[in-house]
């Protein structure tokens, strides 16, 4: 018969995470308003449920330490359970604390009323071609920007020197590469770790046993006696590649939001998001341009597999050129999914980019006529209009940071494929947003990590 275990420790965090990029923890159904709507909690507000948390510190602790036992084990020898306790994420209101209950707070109407229309981004699935395929628009809500959500994590433990191991699996959420909910390899997911308060008790002390009884479990409620703990994050193991992009528009771009206004019959995409002050109080912007992770993630795929057919000497007509997800280059880095998979299986992404939030970008609406191909004339009522963006003359480079893990570019030519593409964007030879055939949508800019590879 195995002895019993007896877990005298509490090792207990309490964390404040921000979302640094929309968030997109799916229903898994479908809404009247959008495919894929968010989870929100009986106030109606967003959380993260702590299976969420949970799977993301699991996965991450995987990746660095072949063994792991706190997340529990089970093989035909027999198993045990985990030894860690989750909450789910709760969000943090206007006053800086957790909004942990089935109403939401009183006053600050027009904050939390943006809530209730949470952004909803649209997509279309591109083929191999380079085109839209039919029924392949479809779209899904995601959770602003700067949303901050608290949570506690608490360990059982046997003495207190497994605080360093607690310690360590926490430290997993400073990793950027972690990164939570849906769409992770479409520019969702990111955030950042604000706080994080640790406690230890032996409750073989009566002190320490009488605190951990008057715990409450509402998470508006801090525990007494927690303790800020330093930053720990550790190393990514040369696991990822991380390419920086320092870009500026070199002129008008423009990424579509698929609708028009009184001004235009195609404007750019806007999204609001929150910005926390000092004092911990959070205000919505009033909107910023927003340049989505997959518009980038796309036109580097494309380019991508032109340049690994050029340096295989694979030109057109030729039966051994490859496109879309049938280039090794594009499979190894960008996955594969839906439609175009290669041998029956599907294959994640090892690319991880961030969607961009530039403020203060100015618009300018610019005219077009369809023109006769045939004549070379304006055809009869096909006056358009678009609003186009542009940088503000002292405007300073934005920065893209692209992480790609290292294994997949052990090929040559993938690689060498890859860092052409990026150095294409960086030379304005690559265009990225709607309207590139009129203009739109050239950067210029430099990447670090070309330059120290040239």
């Amino acid at each position: 018969m195995m002895k019993e275990t007896i877990y005298t420790y509490r090792h207990i965090a309490r964390i404040v995470i921000e979302a640094t990029t929309p968030i997109a923890i799916g229903t898994g159904s479908k809404s009247i308003l959008t495919d894929a709507p968010v989870m929100t909690g009986i106030n109606g507000l967003p959380y993260i449920p702590a299976t969420s948390v949970a799977g993301i510190l699991r996965h991450a602790l995987n990746d660095h330490d072949s063994e792991n036992s706190i997340f529990g084990w089970h093989d035909d020898n027999g198993g045990a359970g985990s030894r860690l306790v989750f909450t789910d994420a709760v969000m943090i209101g206007v006053e800086g604390r957790a909004i942990d209950g089935a109403e939401k707070p009183s006053g600050h109407d027009d904050f939390y009323a943006k809530f209730e229309e949470m952004p909803i981004r649209q997509h279309v699935r591109i083929d191999k071609n380079g085109v839209a395929e039919k029924n392949g628009k479809f779209d899904n809500q995601v959770v602003f920007k700067g949303t901050r959500f608290v949570f506690e994590v608490e360990m059982y433990a046997t003495n207190q020197e497994e605080k360093q191991t607690f310690e360590h699996t926490l430290s997993m959420l400073y990793l950027p590469s972690v990164r939570i909910g849906g769409g992770t390899r479409n520019g969702y997911g990111a955030f950042k770790v604000v706080s994080c308060k640790t406690i230890s008790l032996d409750l073989t002390d009566e002190a320490n046993l009488k605190s951990y009884l008057d715990k409450s479990a509402c998470l508006c409620d801090e525990m007494p006696s927690m303790e800020e703990t330093p930053e720990q994050s550790p190393a990514e193991q040369d696991e990822w590649t991380t390419y920086t992009l320092m870009l500026r528009p070199d002129d008008f771009f423009l990424f579509g939001s698929g609708q028009g206004d009184d001004d235009a019959d195609m404007t750019a995409v806007v999204e609001p998001y929150i910005k926390w002050s000092d004092d911990g109080k959070p205000t919505f912007t009033k909107g910023a341009t927003l340049i989505p992770a997959t518009s980038i993630k796309g036109a580097l795929a494309h380019r991508t597999a032109y340049h690994w057919n050029r340096l295989n000497k694979y030109y057109v007509g030729n039966s051994d050129a490859k496109t879309g997800c049938d280039c090794p280059a594009v499979a190894d880095i960008f996955g594969v999914a839906g439609k175009e998979q290669i041998s029956g299986s599907f294959k994640r992404g090892n690319i991880i980019l961030s969607d961009i939030f530039l403020d203060d970008c100015k618009t300018k609406v610019v005219n077009h006529n369809a023109i006769d191909r045939f004549t070379g004339g304006t055809i009869e009522g096909a006056l358009f209009s678009e609003k186009v963006n542009y940088y503000p003359a002292k405007r300073d480079k934005f920065e893209l940071n692209i992480m790609v893990k290292t294994a997949a570019l052990d090929d040559e030519n993938t690689m060498k494929a890859f860092e052409c593409a990026l150095n294409d964007i960086c030379n304005g030879m690559l265009p990225l947003g709607g309207g590139v055939n009129r203009g739109n949508g050239v950067f210029t800019g430099t990447c670090d990590q070309l330059d120290k590879n040239s």
